[in-house]
């Protein structure tokens, strides 16, 4: 029978230690965001749909997203026990420098409509976790404002071609201008894919006030009143536009660059070279004899060509064939460290995160931003514990296994 007795206080002390309470509210919800997921959970509560579904969406279906993601969770890892892994090392030299974790900010567009401090904070961020910051042709935030932001560090300009040339040659010129290290030119974009969302939500730039966004409006307030009281939105590199985002991406893309253009920017270009939206092998042996610095494996996170192949899958092959000679990046999908650990061990020099930066930002401006760097920094790092590895170049193709979901069908 157990015997019961009266709790003594000696007891009782070690169980009243309170924790003491965060009395303001960012720093407390940020603080309880444990995953990408918990911060997106949190933007979304913060933000009005339209800005929140353009920075969800993709195109058409949406299958190239959820395809994109369900290939990082069909992953195994196989770790390696017994080892010493008390101190691990996630930097890298990528394209020429050095770089604290393997992934930097991709460059993403309108980024002050998610949340007003836009692409300042998302500069300032990675400076402070000594990663790369990519700046979008369709940013917010002028190229030398971001400089100013991030002065000592690694700043990337991601290009769109234009129908006009000069205008698009004169950005690359102010990106080189101002200290800029490596351009992204990205070449999936002939036209713009059909972001259904956007149509539907009638995202455009300036929002359009409806009576679906007043009520939408009513319990996100500090985002109309941050949006109403700071500097009207407009782009970095272009005049101000008034219509939907798809009708400017229309009006802009150019479905007339070929592999010469490419060429003739590279020509134009001083530093580092990458050319982002790459979707095939063959593309990238061609890319890879043209002598580019590095290629990054991209469906444009889902939102140009809905059925597009799979960064992640195509990953081990392009590296096999190009791996040695250019860079090989990837986006699209990444939501965890873990995502993250399996591309490098799977031959990636380098991983670029959209959405997951977007998250934050929208969940807390800047300290949102730190809050996503610092996630996922935590996740590589116990990952890489959990495998028996202290350093990136320790990850190799044997630690991770790609379970086939989709297979294609015998002809």
């Amino acid at each position: 029978m157990v015997q019961r007795r009266i709790p003594k206080y000696k007891d009782l002390r070690p169980l009243m230690n309170f924790k003491t309470p965060e009395f303001n509210a960012k720093k407390r919800r940020l603080q309880g965001a444990l995953t990408i997921a918990d911060l997106r959970d949190i933007a979304k509560r913060r933000t009005p749909k339209a800005a929140f579904d353009y920075t969800e969406g993709a195109a058409e279906a949406e299958i190239s997203l959820t395809r994109a993601r369900q290939a990082f969770e069909d992953i195994e890892f196989t770790p390696s026990i017994l080892r010493d892994v008390s101190t691990v090392d996630m930097s890298s030299e990528v394209l020429g420098g050095r770089v604290a974790l393997p992934f930097g900010i991709a460059p993403t567009g309108f980024t002050r409509m998610m949340q007003t401090e836009g692409e300042i904070a998302g500069a300032g961020a990675a400076a402070a976790a000594g990663i790369p910051f990519s700046l979008s042709t369709m940013g917010t935030t002028a190229i030398e404002d971001v400089k100013a932001a991030n002065p000592d560090g690694r700043n990337w300009f991601q290009l769109y071609m234009w129908k006009d040339r000069e205008r698009s040659m004169a950005l690359v010129d102010r990106a080189a201008k101002a200290g800029f290290d490596t351009l992204l030119v990205t070449v999936d974009v002939p036209v713009a894919g059909a972001r259904l969302r956007d149509k539907r939500n009638g995202f455009s730039i300036p929002p359009q006030l409806t009576v679906g966004t007043v009520v939408n409006a009513i319990p996100r307030p500090e985002w109309w009143i941050n949006f109403l009281t700071t500097e009207p939105l407009a782009f970095a590199s272009l005049d101000r536009w008034s219509g939907t985002v798809g009708e400017l991406l229309d009006t802009m893309f150019d479905p007339t660059v070929t592999f010469d253009d490419l060429a003739w920017i590279k020509q134009q270009w001083p530093g580092k070279l990458v050319v982002k939206g790459v979707q095939n092998v063959d593309d990238a042996k061609r890319l890879a004899d043209m002598g580019v610095d590095g290629i990054t494996l991209s469906n444009h996170g889902g939102r140009q060509l809905d059925r597009a192949p799979i960064p992640f899958h195509l990953l081990p092959d392009v590296v096999r064939e190009v791996g040695k000679d250019t860079e090989v990046h990837l986006d699209t999908g990444i939501m965890s460290g873990a995502d993250i650990v399996a591309s490098i061990a799977l031959g990636a020099k380098f991983t670029l995160i959209g959405r997951a930066y977007l998250y934050g930002l929208m969940a807390g401006g800047r300290d949102g931003v730190d809050r996503t760097i610092e996630i996922l920094a935590d996740q590589i790092a116990r990952t890489m514990r959990l495998l028996g590895v202290k350093s990136l170049d320790e990850l190799e193709p044997r630690h991770v296994t790609q379970l086939e979901r989709l297979v294609p069908r015998q002809r």
